[in-house]
């Protein structure tokens, strides 16, 4: 008689499938769509740099630099935010925070993509370039993300100088200096971070407050933040105005930023009025568009007028 043997597991071995990982999730780790603005804005300061146009090879090798650093400093940001992100809607199906990607399998990366950005810069482009955006990718990944994000509610006001940066690197890309006009576009973009984040905070307050990130709406109120989304939208009309106001840029920028930013300004006088969710969050979209046109105005202006 034939003996019956049954086969047991292996300790330790589950039936759960092997984690399937693909390129997709590690692009998703760089935040492309983040990273697709940021590229714009320093084409534009590329753009902006020269009265004619800059070379292939640094809009090629500068923006692929920038964009490596930029995507290493979005990496770090999914694991320094892991905990959290598993908390908000938004961000908890993101690769590190449901665990298909490795904190560690991520830093690495990071290292990588950072490693190879700062090669480019430093071989195909200026050293200037490469340690500006990598101080950018220290403020945003370091300071920002470890520290002010956590620690006050004017978090983002003051945070936002490292995502502000790409218009200056794209300038000292073509230049190989800091010049008076490119901090303006970062000035700009540094007056636009509040108003544009604020929105989108009223509009998740329920979500950052039980991931414990004190956000302005959170700590302070949806009615105070309201009130100071329609302060800065100010600031940024008047600031929107200096590139006109120094001869950097003539009419047809000026007309531009006036119709920009008086269209933000009646969104953010609604949302004051209304407090509406929705007002917040058609607020935070158009803010978005906003940046985007009033770039492009101001290129079509500087081309017209050279």
């Amino acid at each position: 008689m034939s003996e019956q043997v049954e086969v047991l597991p292996a300790q330790g071995v589950t039936n759960q499938p092997a984690r399937s990982i693909s390129w997709r999730d590690y692009l998703e780790l760089t935040k492309p769509r983040v990273v697709a603005l940021m590229i714009l804005t320093s084409v534009i300061g590329m753009l902006l740099a020269t009265s004619g146009l800059p070379g292939l090879s640094v809009l090629i090798w500068g923006n692929l630099g920038i964009a490596l650093l930029a995507g290493a400093a979005a990496v770090v940001n999914h694991v320094v935010d892991q905990k959290i992100d598993t908390v908000m809607a938004r961000t908890r199906k993101r690769p590190v925070a449901t665990g298909k990607i490795s904190s560690i399998e991520a830093i690495l990366f990071a290292a990588l993509l950072a490693t190879v950005g700062m090669v480019v810069l430093i071989w195909q482009v200026n050293h200037l370039t490469a340690w500006l955006t990598l101080a950018s990718l220290v403020g945003y990944a370091g300071v920002y993300t470890l520290f002010l994000k956590r620690a006050t509610p004017q978090n983002i006001t003051i945070g936002g100088l490292a995502g502000a940066m790409p218009p200056l690197l794209g300038w000292t890309a073509v230049t190989g200096q800091v010049d008076g006009h490119a901090l303006l576009l970062v000035l700009i973009i540094f007056a636009w971070t509040p108003p544009h984040f604020w929105a989108l905070a009223i509009h998740r307050k329920e979500e950052y407050a039980k991931a414990g990130i004190p956000m302005l709406p959170v700590t302070h109120g949806n009615k105070f933040t309201e009130l100071h989304i329609l302060l800065y939208t100010l600031i940024l009309l008047a600031v929107s105005l200096l590139p006109f106001v120094t001869g950097m840029s003539g009419w047809i920028y000026l007309a531009g930023a006036m119709v920009l930013g008086l269209r933000f300004l009646q969104y953010a006088v609604r949302l004051l009025r209304g407090d509406d969710r929705r007002v917040a969050l058609k607020t935070f979209k158009f803010s978005i568009t906003y940046l985007m046109v009033l770039f492009v105005v101001l290129l079509v202006d500087h081309y017209v007028f050279f």
